[in-house]
This record gives structure tokens, C-alpha cells and sequence, in this order.
């Protein structure tokens, strides 16, 4: 099975280093001029993953159409362009795996929802999970959710990717591993918060916690299953980017809980912390499905502007409630 990946960030280039283990052909579409040049000449991407040395057997291009005889496509861009990336190309009914995490702006679609839209004959899976690019990169243990309703398709994507070190689980549930995905990433802007205002380890782990719970009712209402949102794409990844400043979510937290504005935060990254965008719409789409997730507001209030101190003391503030509800 010959694999394409879109997107050379540090993701998609850890992606491609899993998928060309063996010697196996990997072809490698990036944005960037410097990152093509960089792959093919110098077997390395300074720009997003710096100190790698890749497989000689991934080939990077900038030209989306060099990825039309694979036979597996990793979708690998930011959740915000994958509709205007995967809309212009031939993909017939080449399976994509989808390993963005976010919900559309605008439409409050799931990304899954987005490629069927575009791409209607093209079979979805999606991998989600507690993954650090720069550690999948080199080869240490990480455990991922590979979840697709076609089980066949499922396993002999699972048979591709599957190395040692790098184990997928599968599951049918498509959209409960995008939807543990996409909110884990606005979870772990708030527990950034808590640590860069100073809050404690008892109040981020009651975060966690009380995040889990916002995850779950949302999840839920959009026909995700319990044991997946409590499995690697939902509970597992919540808790490592919830704790750890290589999680460009929680780093951006860390500095809004320090008072510093968001668009100067956003502004100095070059890699894309996906809550900032997911956020919102995750606060729209609960709305108008009458779902209560007050962590998820407070972030947006966040990085609409709120002051630290009163978005702390508003969810302080809040009723005493059942925790089962």
C-alpha cells in the first residue's frame, strides 16, 4: 500500500517517518518550498521538526498531484483547510485518513463531514490519540485510536501503519474520535491557564476532570460512544496535552493565564494550536444543541479578551451542581 501524506508540519512529517519504516515509498505534499527541499536533499524538516533524521525512502513534492497513485491518503493540514485543500483533487475512492482535530468554522461540521461533503466516494478513517510528533518521530511508544467504519479498510490501514512502537487500536466509531480530538485541544487551553496564572495541581486536575465530563455530553449528542471518548482519542489525549508545555494548546493557555493578549500569542507561532479556532464554534455548536460547557466559554472568553481573574471567578462562582449531570 503506497501512502500520501498532505500536510508537512511536524505531524504529517512524523506520519510519513511511521509510514516509510522498511524502506517503504512515502510521498510527502508540504506548503512549503523550504520543507520539500529540505526532505528530499537533506532527509530532515528544520522548519517544523527540527533534529529528525528521515527516511531517504519519503519523497516530499509540492504538487498535490504527484500524491494520485497512492494508495492511502493521510490528511494532515490544519482542520481550517481541509476543505480547500482536498476539494481540488482527484481522489476518487482512495481512503483518507483523517488526523487534523478540529470542527469547521462556520459550518460547525466534524472534519469527516467536511470530506464527505467534498470528496463523497473516498472511504474516512481517522487517527486521533495522545501523540507528540517529535516522539512518534523517533520511534518511542505511542498508542493511537484508528477508528473507520469499514472494518476491512480499518485493517489494512492498521497493517500499514502498525510498528512496534507505534500501535493503532481499532474502532468503528468515526466521529467519537474526532470529537475527543478536537475538544481535548480547547480543554488543554484551559489547564495552560491554570498553570500560567498560578491556579495549582489540584485545580487543573479538577479541570481535567470537569472537561472530561463537557467532552463526553457533547460527544454523546453528536452519537460518539462512551468507551470511546473515555479511550485514546478522548480521555488519553486529553491528559497528555493537559500537561505539558510541547502541547502547543496548553502552551498558548499558559500564556494567556499570564495576561498576555491572544493575538500577540497567536501571532508568534509558526504551528497551529487548533483550540483557539475550534473553541468558538465548539461554543456554537453546544448552543444550539443546549449543551452546558463552561470551560469552553471560559476559554473563548479568553481569547476574546476576558480578564484572567474575572473568567477564573466566574467559573468559581457557578452553582454547586450533581457531578453525575
Amino acid at each position: 500500500m503506497r501512502v500520501g501524506v498532505i500536510g508537512g508540519g511536524a505531524w504529517g512529517t512524523a506520519l510519513a517517518q511511521v509510514a516509510a519504516q522498511g524502506g517503504e515509498a512515502v510521498t510527502l505534499w508540504a506548503r512549503e518550498p523550504e520543507v520539500v527541499t529540505a526532505v528530499n536533499g537533506t532527509h530532515e524538516n528544520p522548519l517544523f521538526l527540527a533534529g529528525v533524521t528521515l527516511s531517504p525512502a519519503i519523497h516530499a513534492t509540492g504538487d498535490l498531484g504527484d500524491l494520485t497513485s497512492c494508495d492511502a491518503l493521510l490528511v494532515v493540514v490544519p482542520a481550517q483547510h481541509v476543505r480547500t485543500v482536498l476539494a481540488g483533487m482527484a481522489i476518487g475512492a482512495t481512503p483518507l485518513v483523517l488526523c487534523a482535530k478540529g470542527i469547521e468554522a462556520g459550518t460547525r461540521l466534524l472534519i469527516s463531514e467536511v470530506v464527505a461533503e467534498v470528496q463523497p466516494d473516498a472511504p474516512i478513517a481517522v487517527i486521533s490519540g495522545p501523540t507528540f510528533a517529535h516522539e512518534v518521530a523517533a520511534g518511542l511508544p505511542t498508542a493511537v485510536t484508528l477508528a473507520c467504519a469499514d472494518e476491512a479498510i480499518g485493517a489494512a490501514l492498521g497493517d500499514r501503519l502498525a510498528l512496534p512502537a507505534f500501535r493503532p487500536y481499532f474502532s468503528t466509531d468515526v466521529i467519537g474520535a474526532e470529537i475527543g480530538g478536537a475538544v481535548k485541544n480547547v480543554l488543554a487551553i484551559a489547564c495552560g491557564v491554570v498553570e500560567g496564572a498560578g491556579l495549582g495541581q489540584n485545580a487543573r486536575a479538577a479541570l481535567i476532570a470537569r472537561g472530561f465530563a463537557e467532552m463526553t455530553r457533547f460527544g454523546l449528542a453528536r452519537g460518539a460512544r462512551a468507551e470511546t471518548l473515555a479511550g485514546l482519542s478522548g480521555l488519553g489525549d486529553l491528559v497528555l496535552t493537559c500537561s505539558s508545555t510541547s502541547s502547543r494548546n496548553f502552551s498558548l493557555g499558559v500564556g494567556l493565564g499570564q495576561g498576555r493578549p491572544a493575538g500577540e500569542l497567536l501571532a508568534d507561532r509558526r504551528t497551529v494550536a487548533e483550540g483557539a479556532f475550534t473553541a468558538p464554534v465548539l461554543r456554537e455548536a453546544a448552543e444550539v444543541a443546549g449543551i452546558d460547557m463552561p470551560v469552553t466559554e471560559a476559554v473563548c472568553a479568553l481569547l476574546a479578551g476576558a480578564d484572567v481573574r474575572d473568567v477564573v471567578g466566574a467559573l468559581l462562582a457557578r452553582p454547586l451542581s450533581r457531578e453525575d449531570i
